[in-house]
Parts: C-alpha cells; sequence; structure tokens
C-alpha cells in the first residue's frame, strides 16, 4: 500500500521554515518548498503521462493551505480526464496574449513606431511634424480603435478631403499611417495586408499623387525674390538694425538655410580663415558643412554684438533662437512697406506669392550662379560658375561618383570665388529697386 502522508494543519505549516521539500497531505504530490531565503511556495508533483512533473501553484502565504489543496485536487482530477494541466495553462496564456494584442490602439503602436523615428530625425521640427501629422489627421478618425478592426475603409475616410486639398500633407500622412501598420503586422498586432498600403489597398480608391501634382502645376517651389530685384531687396534690408534683418542678410549672403542661420553660434565662426563651419546635426545633410565668407559676410558679423548669456549671432527674446516665422514675416513686413511707398513688393512673379526667406538665399542664389557669366576661366572667356561649386555652396547631397568626389574635396577657396561675387553682386546696388 502506498504510504499516506500526514494531514497538516494550517499552523504546522506555517512553522515550517526550514529550507527542504515538505508534503503537507491532503493530497497525494501536494508539496510546501522552503528556500534558502525562507521563500515558501507549493508545488503539485504528478505524473503527466509517463513523464514527472512539478506544477507550481504559487507562493505562500498568498495562495493558502486550503487554497492549494484545491487546486492540486483540480488539477489531479484534469489529469485523470487526460488533460495537461501544464499546457493548458500555457494555452490560456497565449490566448491572454493574443487578445491583449488584438486590442493594441492605433494612436498606442503610432507612438511605440515613433519613439524609433525619432532617433533618425536630424531636427526637432521634422521628428515633431511626424507625430503631429498623424495626432491631427488620424487618431480623430480610429486613434483609439484596436489597429486589427481598422479597414481600408477607415483609412480612406481619414484622407479623403486632405487628399483633395492638400496632396502632399495627405501623402505624408498615409506613408506614416502605413508605417505604423506595418510595424503592427510585423509584430503581429493585425494581419496584412495594410490599410495604408498605396499598392495593395488604396491605389484606384484615391486619385494618383503625381497626376495630382501634375494636374496643379507640379511641385510649387519656395517663392523668392527675383535675380534683377535682389541687390534693391539687400539694399532695403541692409539699412535696418533688427537681428532679424542682420539674420536674414547673412542667410542671403551665404545661402543658408534658415535653422542654420537661426542656431548659428559665435565658436562656430573663425574670422581669421573667413570660414563658417556649420556641425552635422544641424545640416539636413548630416554633414558638417564649412562656409567661405565673404567679405561683406564678415562686415556684416562686426557689426553684431554679443548678447550676455547666449552663444547664438542672431539671438531672439532672452537670448534663444529666433522663431522659424521671424524672417518670412520680416520679409513680409518688408512687402507691405514697400507697396504702401507705391513699389511692387518683393511678389515671386510666377507663384504670386511673398518671397519666402529660403527662396530668396538659396533658389535665387542657385539661379544667379548659373546665368552669371563673370567668372573667367583659364582660357580668359567668361563663363557662368562651374555647377559642382553651387551644389556644394548649397550642402546638396549628391550620388553621382565625380560630384561625390568634388564633396569630398569642398572646394573651400574655389567657393570662396563664388560666394565673394555673389556677394558683390548683391551689394552692387543694380537691380529693380522696390
Amino acid at each position: 500500500m502506498p504510504r499516506i502522508t500526514k494531514e497538516l494543519s494550517a499552523a504546522e505549516v506555517r512553522r515550517l521554515t526550514s529550507s527542504g521539500l515538505y508534503a503537507v497531505g491532503g493530497v497525494p504530490g501536494l508539496f510546501l518548498q522552503v528556500g534558502s531565503g525562507q521563500s515558501r511556495s507549493w508545488i503539485l508533483r504528478t505524473m503527466i503521462g509517463t513523464r514527472r512533473r512539478d506544477i507550481g501553484l504559487g507562493g505562500y502565504p498568498a495562495v493558502t493551505l486550503a487554497d492549494a489543496r484545491l487546486t492540486a485536487r483540480e488539477m489531479r482530477e484534469s489529469i485523470r480526464s487526460g488533460i495537461d494541466p501544464v499546457e493548458a495553462r500555457k494555452q490560456a496564456k497565449a490566448a491572454l496574449v493574443a487578445s491583449q494584442a488584438q486590442r493594441r490602439t492605433f494612436s498606442e503602436l503610432a507612438r511605440e513606431v515613433y519613439a524609433v523615428k525619432q532617433l533618425e530625425f536630424k531636427n526637432a521640427k521634422h521628428s515633431a511634424q511626424w507625430i503631429n501629422t498623424l495626432e491631427t489627421y488620424a487618431f480623430p478618425h480610429f486613434g483609439d480603435r484596436p489597429i486589427a478592426e481598422i479597414t481600408a475603409d477607415d483609412v480612406l475616410g481619414a484622407l479623403r478631403d486632405l487628399w483633395l486639398t492638400k496632396n502632399e500633407t495627405a501623402t505624408r500622412v498615409r506613408q506614416r499611417m502605413d508605417n505604423v501598420f506595418t510595424y503592427a503586422i510585423q509584430n503581429r498586432y493585425c494581419s496584412g495586408p495594410s490599410p495604408a498600403s498605396w499598392a495593395e489597398s488604396l491605389k484606384g480608391r484615391l486619385p494618383d499623387p503625381s497626376k495630382l501634382a501634375k494636374k496643379a502645376g507640379g511641385k510649387k517651389h519656395h517663392p523668392r525674390v527675383s535675380i534683377e530685384a535682389v541687390p534693391g531687396f539687400m539694399n532695403d534690408l541692409m539699412a535696418r538694425e533688427s537681428v532679424s534683418a542682420r539674420a536674414l542678410a547673412f542667410a542671403i549672403l551665404t545661402a543658408a538655410r534658415s535653422g542654420e542661420i537661426r542656431r548659428a553660434a559665435w565658436d562656430e565662426i573663425d574670422l581669421e580663415s573667413r570660414v563658417w563651419t556649420v556641425p552635422a546635426e544641424r545640416m539636413k545633410s548630416g554633414r558638417l558643412h564649412r562656409v567661405p565668407l565673404s567679405s561683406e559676410a564678415v562686415r556684416l558679423l562686426e557689426t553684431c554684438s554679443r548678447t550676455r548669456g547666449s552663444t547664438l549671432i542672431f539671438p531672439g527674446k532672452s537670448g534663444n533662437p529666433l522663431s522659424d516665422n521671424t524672417l518670412s514675416k520680416l520679409i513680409k513686413d518688408m512687402h507691405e512697406q514697400a507697396v504702401n511707398k507705391g513699389g511692387k513688393g518683393y511678389i515671386d512673379k510666377q507663384q504670386e506669392r511673398i518671397a519666402t526667406p529660403h527662396g530668396t538665399a538659396r533658389s535665387t542664389f542657385k539661379d544667379w550662379a548659373r546665368k552669371n557669366t563673370s567668372y573667367r576661366l583659364p582660357s580668359g572667356d567668361l563663363s557662368s560658375f562651374p555647377d559642382e561649386w553651387t551644389e556644394l555652396a548649397l550642402a546638396h547631397v549628391n550620388d553621382d561618383a565625380t560630384r561625390a568626389a568634388y564633396a569630398r574635396d569642398e572646394l573651400l577657396e574655389e567657393r570662396r570665388i563664388l560666394m565673394q561675387a555673389w556677394a558683390d553682386y548683391l551689394i552692387s546696388g543694380q537691380g529693380q529697386r522696390r
């Protein structure tokens, strides 16, 4: 006959504090395991098929003696019925995990994707735009819904109106939605295809973006002051003494982007070598950029006073960077003042829009370099400036092998010639007055 274990009382179990494995009786195979640190837990030792299994029933005293005996009896009954309680537990846990996964919402997963994406962006503005567009255009429609329930019809409903009025924005939103759905599919929170995939879910249900752009007259470029008018514009600008006016003038003299200018710091300037070194983290290309400074750019810097408590060359209020809108507003104010005086103002005639800092500092410069014929070749003939010089001045990344070689060389002194010629043109006083 099998030995019958004494059925311990709750008080006797409470006194089991030395390390070991103690049979407590009441149910065959029920033990209290006491660890070296006096941690105690319940174990049911039993045969499942041909294998001996130790099944954990929880910690003591959270699980009482009575509860442990009840659970152990139920498990032994299940085993007699041909059910493996260990496998049943695993399946129940897997079902729970799967159920919870199916309930993950679009907004939850969008923020998980963004947590990775934001590490890839070179500046905070572009990083914020990624999640902000989803918060604006996707979350109100299905942000709180389980991602497994969202269909192409839902995506279509969120995008349709925006697609026809702001297609470039809508296209970016769709791509970001697709990033989230792809992440969810990869992590088995939902099945494919992505309801935001153009090829698999939306093509034919929304107008083709390329055809919409073509119908609208192609991609809209940044409005600019014309080549002919920019010397007069610079004359107007240089007559102003505000920090924003100096910042915009420096941007035009260096053909730089607004963000590069607004955060420009004194320790980036080498006045002796006449070079401005823009760190990689502030460049769109992600590469350090050296800008040769013309005599006019150096003179402008010499008129700028240093602000106590700020390292910025063109600080805004409280020593912080100027806002992104400050330079744009300056041009709008200059335009209105010129119009009020009977002039034409600073309108891009092709677009019938007021010029922008980006368009004037970069697009006007690029066209001037391409059309200007003041560069003297070794033969003595006059020519426009080499395109490679201009692309390097604009810090454009190009995959072409020849231009990549130029980029490694920097052509700093050649670009100095280019930037001085540009400055000479800007302050020549020639061109249309506004």
